[in-house]
């Protein structure tokens, strides 16, 4: 596994002419001591069509140093990435190939920019000796390498905050810059400002030109930019599903999810021959992730519940066991997720929503003004969910009665995510239906969670029994599984009439 850190930087326009203003005099720093220079040379890497930049990744092979060898950046907010670092070799090491395999796909990794950089080093320091920040000034050399033969240099001012630093150290350094008449850079990193000032002058006139007004949205049009906006979201979390960062398998989960859901909820929009094929794959990759993360949240609720018991409740080795069951489950799925995403059957998927984006098979109502179109399409959710709320409420408690509330959650969700899809053009009434449909699924979901997790402790009190060991654990906490599921039951009738009250249909056309 690669290397990681997370940087936090600002960059600020400079000229050859640009000297530090003691930066001594900041709060917190002691010192300030010169490293010298160091000379970078730097190739990035990407498609031939920017796939990587596009995603405002940056991959490149920098020698020159302390740290030459393959850095591979992830944006995770302004002024924030994480870098994942790879020794120097002559070709992309297989761990950061496969964090780039949702953007790459079959394409191939070219050089695209060249940039030689002379770095003057200065460290921050506090009182006693410890780096607080690095302040560097880079007179920077960049040399077109793919898409034209363009040159650019230019000098800049990078703040690095050393690693725990506090990042109101970085408001200082920049108050005292902008008082020695320095300024924040306009563009994000050093390739992007090479590839905008190396690029072709037809490439530059062209995106200039592309900036024309646009017309009145259409229905077509708001379902189109939910539909990329989600399809964009599962290829941003793929790289997080492979290094196993907190809750990505859930997020690509429920993107996966909230993609197939429009795809059904808007078929007067989208012609259903064409998404239906595409919907089925949706389907099959949201049930592979959720091997995964149903394992992940089970884990965390059969935890939980034994975190609540007294001691003296607690009779065998219950930690122990449950540990071991878990990290054998979670193992298992774990690695067959990272082949799904090593798989053809999932590029193909993505390549299949590529297409779908590109020529999009609108129906007539993709026309209409989406104050008319989406409101029947959310509606008939809510119509479905009624529905199947009302027959789960018919119902005896018991098996059928657990069937017909799983079932009733999954259009609860379908319910929830149609009306976040009209969110952007419907406005407050469809974030409204959003969040009613959202308490009824959460109740749901918490019941079906509790049928899954006594199944898992009927299977552990088995073991335990076969093994010689106490079983009445597991059976105690079978019992307030089983109690918490009869809750939430009695509970339905009322969180339902909250949620569907004032009328839904008089939500969305009021």
């Amino acid at each position: 596994m690669a290397d990681s850190k997370r940087e936090i930087e600002r960059k600020y326009e400079a000229t050859a002419e640009t000297r530090l203003p003691d930066l001594s005099r900041v709060a917190g720093v002691s010192a300030v001591a010169h490293r010298g220079v160091s000379e970078l040379d730097a190739v990035y890497y990407d498609t031939e069509d920017l796939r990587l930049m596009a995603g405002s990744l940056t991959l490149r092979r920098r020698t020159g140093g302390s740290d030459a060898g393959w850095h591979l950046k992830f944006p995770v907010a302004s002024g924030i990435r994480d870098e994942l670092r790879e020794p120097l070799s002559d070709t992309l090491p297989r761990s950061l190939a496969g964090l780039l395999r949702s953007r790459v796909r079959m394409s191939e990794l070219v050089p695209v920019v060249r940039l030689r950089t002379a770095r003057d080093v200065h460290h921050l320091l506090d009182s006693g000796g410890a780096l607080l920040a690095e302040v560097s000034i880079d007179t920077a050399r960049a040399e077109r390498l793919t898409g034209g033969s363009g040159t650019a240099a230019w000098t800049e001012i990078e703040v690095e905050l050393a690693d725990d630093g506090d990042p109101a150290l970085l408001d200082a350094v920049e108050r005292r810059l902008r008082k020695a008449g320095v300024h924040p850079s306009a563009s994000p990193s050093k390739l992007a400002r090479a590839l905008a000032e190396t690029a072709p002058e037809r490439e530059r006139k062209r995106d200039e030109g592309a900036r024309g007004k646009a017309g009145q949205p259409t229905a077509g049009d708001h379902v189109l930019a939910y539909i990329r906006h989600q399809s964009e979201a599962i290829v941003d979390l793929d790289p997080a599903v492979r290094r196993d960062l907190p809750d990505s398998v859930h997020q690509m989960r429920v993107a996966t999810r909230r993609l197939r859901s429009a795809l059904r909820t808007y078929r007067k929009i989208l012609d259903r021959s064409v998404t239906d094929p595409v919907g089925d794959e949706l389907k099959w990759l949201a049930a592979e992730l959720g091997i995964d993360r149903d394992q992940e949240v089970l884990d965390a609720r059969l935890r939980s519940g034994l975190a609540d018991l007294p001691r003296t409740l607690v009779l065998g080795p219950v930690r122990s066991r449950l540990r071991i069951w878990s990290v054998a489950r979670r193992g298992g799925s774990r690695r067959r997720t990272v082949a799904v995403l090593d798989g053809k059957r999932y590029l193909a998927l993505l390549e299949s929503l590529d297409a779908l984006l590109a020529a999009p098979p609108l129906l007539p109502a993709a026309s209409h003004a989406p104050e008319q179109a989406l409101p029947r399409a959310v509606l008939k959710e809510y119509e479905r969910l009624a529905t199947r709320v009302g027959h789960a409420l018919e119902l005896r408690p018991g098996h059928d009665r657990d069937l017909a509330m799983h079932d009733a959650r999954k259009a609860a969700k379908r319910a929830r995510y149609a009306a976040e899809a009209a969110r952007p053009a419907l406005g407050k009434p469809a974030e409204r239906v959003a969040k009613r449909m959202k308490a009824v699924q959460t109740l749901l979901g918490d019941h079906q969670d509790s049928v899954v997790a006594r199944d898992a402790l009927r299977a552990l009190a088995v073991q335990a029994d076969a093994a010689g060991e106490p079983a009445f654990t597991w059976g105690l906490l079978y019992g307030r599984e089983e109690a918490a599921a009869a809750a939430r039951e009695r509970e339905l009738p009322q969180v339902w009439e909250r949620a569907s009250q004032p009328r839904v249909r008089a939500a969305l056309e009021g």
